[in-house]
């Protein structure tokens, strides 16, 4: 089969690989169908993440059908569609009996494009297959469900519900990426009286306006700082939410916090970043972090499924899995080309 291989920083190559086999008898072989790529793989290919080794295939998000099983698999079967989650779980440690799947210690967690080879490709092995993907909706495409594979849990979970949103606060999000889109369209699930988007590129502000921002600032031109104090009195934002990943964008999450507020980091962080605590600490701030758990991820079924939640506007360019050199090089330079999600499907 062909797939999406890692060769070190800055090298990749779409090549022939031997197609997966199943190893243990939880595991499913799925054929994939449509794949993304991740903020989280432009990290990879930057060496931000030392544990991806050379020759990992890459991708951790996809929507497929199920080719083979093993024996101990119960829930899902041969030709099953299925959404297959950037988390694996093995449902029965510690941390995923408290639904905490990201931290599982049973061979689960991130792992897909990570420790073990991943869905940019046309098969992937997915461990613990009862736990890890998700019937898809007969009604619902593989493109707007494939969005419930990482970017949708991680700014829900991650983003809102960590930071505690609730009705009437001022969000702030720094960041109009895809993921700081995310959090703006499950934020307004929460009815907040303003959410304030925050980047450097217009084209962005735009997507973030079309997602349900109130409030945009392009931080070249404007003071975000004194846009929110001005819409908070004087105050700073309920819920400070940080989406991009670099020390400049996580210090700005802070500042723009409220005594009391809550700063909620999404980001995926390749450097360090200056936590100024001699002047937080007198300020009851809550920092949180973490990686996503998708423990949210049947309600996201749910609320997509309905048409309560449109995850098609995130799909901004689409190709052919033999389109991955060009599909990357697009999503890279997303201040040029205004890609927001890639899709990359199989032509046949």
């Amino acid at each position: 089969m062909q797939a999406l291989v890692f060769h070190g920083p800055g090298k990749k190559a779409w090549e022939e690989v031997p197609r997966p086999t199943i190893l243990e008898t939880t595991d499913a072989i799925v054929r994939v169908d449509a794949v993304t790529i991740c903020g989280t793989d432009l990290h990879i290919l930057k060496g931000d993440v030392p544990e991806v080794t050379d020759g990992r295939i890459l991708g951790h998000e996809a929507v497929g059908t199920i080719e083979e099983v093993g024996s101990g698999v119960k829930n899902v079967t041969v030709g099953d569609r299925v959404l297959v989650s950037c988390i694996t779980a093995c449902g029965a440690c510690r941390f995923c009996r408290e639904g905490r799947f990201g931290q599982c210690l049973g061979g689960g967690g991130w792992i897909l494009g990570h420790t073990i080879d991943g869905t940019q490709a046309e098969y992937v092995r997915v461990p613990f297959a009862d736990t890890s993907t998700y019937l898809v909706p007969s009604h619902t495409s593989d493109e707007e469900i494939l969005m419930l594979a990482d970017i949708l849990p991680t700014s829900y979970e991650v983003g809102v519900l960590n930071g505690v949103v609730r009705p009437g606060d001022v969000v702030a999000i720094v960041g109009a990426g895809p993921i700081g889109l995310a959090a703006i369209l499950t934020a307004k699930l929460f009815s907040p009286s303003h959410i304030v988007a925050i980047d450097l590129v217009d084209a962005r502000l735009q997507a973030a306006k079309n997602f349900g921002a109130d409030v945009v600032v392009n931080s070249t031109h404007e003071n975000p700082i004194d846009v929110v104090r001005q819409l908070t009195g004087g105050l700073g934002a309920d819920v400070s939410i940080e989406a991009v990943g670099t020390p400049a964008t996580f210090e700005l999450a802070a500042d723009l916090a409220r005594p009391g507020g809550h700063i909620a980091n999404i980001g995926v962080h390749g450097a360090p970043a200056t936590l100024h605590l001699e002047r937080f600490w007198i300020l009851d701030l809550t920092i949180t972090m973490g990686l996503v758990d998708t423990y949210s991820t049947p309600t996201l079924l749910r609320l997509v499924s309905s048409g309560q939640l449109d995850a098609a506007p995130f799909i901004t360019h689409r190709f052919t899995l033999d389109q991955f050199e060009e599909a990357y090089d697009v999503f890279s330079r997303a201040a040029e080309t205004n890609a927001l999600k890639v899709v990359l499907s199989r032509t046949a």
